[in-house]
Order: C-alpha cells, then sequence, then structure tokens
C-alpha cells in the first residue's frame, strides 16, 4: 500500500507505521491536537464543518463535501481524506447548480482514482501522479460545470489529504488556511479576483482591497470558457493545527484574530465551525457561509 502512495507522489517520502507513537484517545477529539503534539495511533483525521444562507441571502450556492477514511491493517496506515468547498455564481440556481456539480464530480473522480484502489488493494492500475490525479479532477469539474449548469459557475478549493501531507487543487477565491497554535494563520491559497490582481500590482492597499466595488469579480473560475490550469501544491499538514477551508462569506467578513480565537477556544472542530458560522452572521452575513476544519491525529 505504502509503494501505491510513493509512486503517485512520485519519489516523495510517506510516513512509515514504526514512526507513529501511540496515546489514548481523549473526549474532545480534535481540539487536543493543536494544544500539544500528541499523533494517535492509527493516525486519523479529526473533522468539523457548518454552513449558512447568510442574513442577506435568499438561497445557497455554496456547496462543501468532506470525506475521511483510514484502513490500518497491522502492518501500515495512511488516513486519507477529501475536503471541498464550493462557491457557486451565475444568478438563481446556476450558482448552485454549478458548485454541486463541481464538488461532486471532482470528488467523484478522486475517490475513484485515490480512495477505492487504496481501499480493494488493487493499486498496481494507478499510473497517474498525484498532480495529473488533481488537475484531471478539476477538468472533470469543469465539464460537469458546463453541461449541467451553462452560464454558471464556481469557485472550488480541494484538499486531498494522504498522511501527513495535504495536496490542493484551487480556483477562484474561496480559501485554504493553515491555522497554528500560537496564533498564526497562514493563506495556502492565492485569490484569482481583480482586486487581489490590482494589490498584487501596488495599485490599491489590503484595506481597499476588502471595501472595493469589484472585490467579487473572479479572472479565473470553473464555467468560463477560457483555458486555464488551477493552482495545485503539496504542504505538510500542522502539527500542532489545523487546515481550515473556507468560502468568502467567512473570510470576507471575519478577520483572521477573530478566526483563531474561536477555534482555539472551542471544544470541538464541529462546534468550532457552528461559531464560525455564527460569529459571520452575526457581523452582517452577507453572503453564503461554508467551513470545513480538518485536524491530523
Amino acid at each position: 500500500m505504502l509503494d501505491f502512495f510513493k509512486r503517485i507522489f512520485g519519489q516523495k517520502s510517506v510516513p512509515e507505521p514504526d514512526n507513529v507513537k501511540t496515546a489514548p484517545l481523549t473526549e474532545d477529539l480534535g481540539m487536543d491536537v493543536a494544544k500539544k503534539p500528541v499523533v494517535i495511533r492509527p493516525a486519523q483525521l479529526a473533522v468539523g464543518c457548518s454552513q449558512s444562507v447568510g442574513r442577506q441571502r435568499d438561497h445557497n450556492e455554496d456547496t462543501i463535501f468532506s470525506l475521511s477514511s483510514i484502513l490500518a491493517d497491522g502492518t501500515s496506515e495512511l488516513p486519507i481524506g477529501i475536503f471541498v468547498v464550493a462557491d457557486g455564481m451565475g444568478g438563481h440556481q446556476h450558482g448552485e447548480l454549478a458548485s454541486g456539480a463541481a464538488a461532486r464530480a471532482f470528488a467523484d473522480y478522486i475517490i475513484r482514482r485515490i480512495i477505492t484502489p487504496f481501499v480493494t488493494g488493487d493499486t498496481g492500475s494507478q499510473t497517474e501522479s498525484l498532480l495529473e490525479v488533481m488537475e484531471n479532477g478539476v477538468k472533470e469539474a469543469q465539464t460537469a460545470v458546463v453541461r449541467k449548469a451553462p452560464g454558471g459557475g464556481t469557485t472550488l478549493t480541494a484538499a486531498l489529504v494522504l498522511g501527513e501531507q495535504v495536496t490542493m487543487a484551487h480556483i477562484g477565491d474561496s480559501r485554504a488556511y493553515f491555522i497554528y497554535p500560537d496564533g498564526r494563520i497562514q493563506p495556502i491559497t492565492q485569490d484569482h479576483s481583480l482586486v487581489r490582481r490590482l494589490v498584487e500590482l501596488g495599485q490599491i492597499t489590503e484595506d481597499e482591497a476588502k471595501v472595493h466595488p469589484n472585490r467579487n469579480v473572479l479572472y479565473r473560475a470553473l464555467g468560463q470558457s477560457e483555458p486555464f490550469k488551477p493552482d495545485i501544491h503539496t504542504h505538510p499538514l500542522p502539527q500542532p493545527g489545523y487546515m481550515l477551508l473556507c468560502s468568502d462569506g467567512l473570510w470576507g467578513v471575519l478577520p483572521d484574530l477573530e478566526i483563531f480565537r474561536i477555534v482555539q477556544n472551542a471544544k470541538s472542530l464541529s462546534l468550532a465551525c457552528h461559531e464560525l458560522v455564527e460569529a459571520a452572521n452575526a457581523a452582517g452575513g452577507p453572503d453564503n457561509i461554508s467551513v470545513i476544519l480538518v485536524g491530523y491525529l
């Protein structure tokens, strides 16, 4: 099984089970991972998610997908997770159809190429590299949006966790962050938006970007006819810490300090996500809100 993941990663190393230390589970599963460097055997993922239509929208155009699994057979163990946030656009129904089509198509492709061989043990037929798997998953999502939601579009921020590593596929302005116990919140995606490009060019400031009238205009999204390539990159998961995926309904209204405070003080990942959504709504809830939190145990 480890050979399978070494092959799709290229020649990158995959953690061997002998390096994993044991520790008892606690009642607050998932929160202790950010407070002390404990690794549980078998290694696993703790996950929470939450979603809201917001206070100023009459329907939801966001889609989230969360799936985690593990197969431990005494000789090897590797947690796997697929996590997706898609924020649709294009008016009533077009946006929700686009985000749903994209999330389903991407997740289905990754499940067929990664999860199914992992569970069945039929890993010999996997010839795609991890980069190719993620790129082809985004292509499947693009095809699904064009076919099922013509005129619509969507962001796609997707994370594939294999053991202690996460590979991101990203297009649009939903975001992924790493949150560390010392208060750092590190963005690991870059917005494909007009205002972000203006900030990069030095034409406007960060504060001006927050209130810019075109802050929601994207130059790259699924459903567009122009050729594009998603941003794809691999990182080690924070240990201790969390990975946060969210739509702009969260990051657009809550400052980093407030996000950290809520996550750090919550009793579980699910409660943390719920409280993040409640805080975004309390700040006006101008958009749909979607949140996924992941911790490596």
